[in-house]
């Protein structure tokens, strides 16, 4: 299988003696057209990964490939071959839909000659057309998550890096956004990296899957076999075990101070 992102010793640190280890020796291997999740705790480090992996900012340490390109010396090259949806992204309300791809296409540098015939295909594709002209302001969470989806593919490409992609979603827009996930994947053969910390999403819709925790990759492969190396029944149980586990009491440890005289 070919290798399309590949890390070597990859970190980020901070603090004036490089003390908080936001990312830290991350060597990981992700292949072509799979969805590969990277799970972890809120501050593990999945969101410093995929800013380093989109060379948005830079590594203290090591390096890394994507779809062929260096982040440290080919920046341009690997931004124009991937996509990438924050976890907290800014929209502009005073814009309409299709003004927002329009804007979006114009900084990945879409040719003028093919940006608006893309830019409609993906207002239809993500049932947002009848909406093309009216102002994000209006938009639902649900229709806002996709608008950012689809901005994230103006450029069409290879590799699609999604961050938290069902953050503050309701049920309903939370399950449409993981079909659209299910259908790029399937259907248009994107690599998908995706970050959660939300277990049964990454569960359902990825080929593999990496646990970081305070920076460090601790386990890869596939969920059975993350569970196989635990020893644990499921997915929930591995996750709790490899990460530390729980303390002893203390889901009601702040029972037993009231409880003291």
């Amino acid at each position: 299988m070919k290798v399309v992102i590949q890390t070597d010793g990859l970190s980020k640190y901070y603090g004036k003696g490089n003390e908080i280890k936001a990312v830290d020796e991350l060597d990981l291997e992700v292949y072509e057209g799979e969805t590969f999740g990277l799970l972890g705790p809120n501050g593990a480090g999945k969101t410093t990964a995929i800013r380093l992996l989109n060379c948005i900012i830079k590594p203290t340490r090591g390096t890394a490939t994507v779809n062929g390109y260096d982040i440290l010396e080919k920046g341009n090259e690997v931004k124009r071959a991937t996509g990438m949806l924050a976890e907290s992204p800014g929209l502009y309300d005073k814009l309409s839909g299709y003004e927002f791809l329009e804007f979006m296409g114009a900084l990945y540098d879409v040719p003028g000659a093919i940006l608006p015939e893309r830019a409609d295909e993906l207002l239809k594709l993500f049932g947002l057309n009848d909406r093309r002209d009216h102002l994000i302001e209006g938009y639902s969470s649900g229709m806002k998550q996709k608008l950012l989806i689809a901005a994230a593919l103006i450029n069409d490409p290879q590799i699609l890096f999604l961050d938290e992609p069902t953050s503050s979603l309701d049920p309903r827009a939370a399950h449409m956004v993981k079909e659209l996930i299910q259908e790029l994947a399937d259907t248009a053969g994107k690599t998908i990296f995706m970050c959660s910390h939300l277990l049964p999403v990454v569960e359902e819709l990825c080929d593999r899957i990496g646990i970081i925790n305070n920076g460090r990759l601790i386990a890869v492969g596939t969920v059975e076999e993350i569970i196989a190396q635990s020893g644990k029944g499921t997915l929930e149980e591995a996750f709790i075990a490899l990460t530390g586990g729980l303390v002893n009491g203390e889901l009601l440890a702040w029972r037993e101070q009231v409880a003291q005289p």
